[in-house]
């Protein structure tokens, strides 16, 4: 199993943190940016076709729950049984930047900070 480390690249496009994903560890993900059959997941398309490096770079909507493909009745869900708050990640990127949200959210262990 892999060790969590801080890598910025590891950042999803909505602002969860692959290095501590279960599933990044057992080597059962590559992670968001690696992950090509992802094609399913609209806030990865969006940022891609933007060349955004995650929602934090975005500028059409300063708070991420305006945004339809971040904020749906899918993602509240996933969020809620998950208790993942991607919306603080983005701020937190926002305010810090990819590295230092990297080494805060390895630091904790988690792939997102909790609501």
């Amino acid at each position: 199993m892999k060790q969590i480390v801080a890598d910025p690249e590891l950042v999803a496009y909505c602002g969860l943190y692959c290095g501590a994903c279960p599933r990044y560890l057992k080597d059962r993900c590559p992670g968001c940016h690696e992950n090509s059959k992802a094609t399913w997941c609209k806030i990865r398309s969006c940022c891609i076709e933007h060349g955004y490096a995650s929602c934090a770079d975005c500028e059409e909507f300063t708070d991420p729950h305006d945004c339809r493909k971040f904020h749906n009745l899918f993602s509240r869900a996933i969020g809620f049984v998950l208790r993942s708050d991607r919306r603080a990640c983005v701020y937190q990127i926002r305010e810090r930047g990819r590295e230092e949200h990297a080494a805060a959210m390895a630091e904790l262990g988690r792939p997102s900070i909790r609501p």
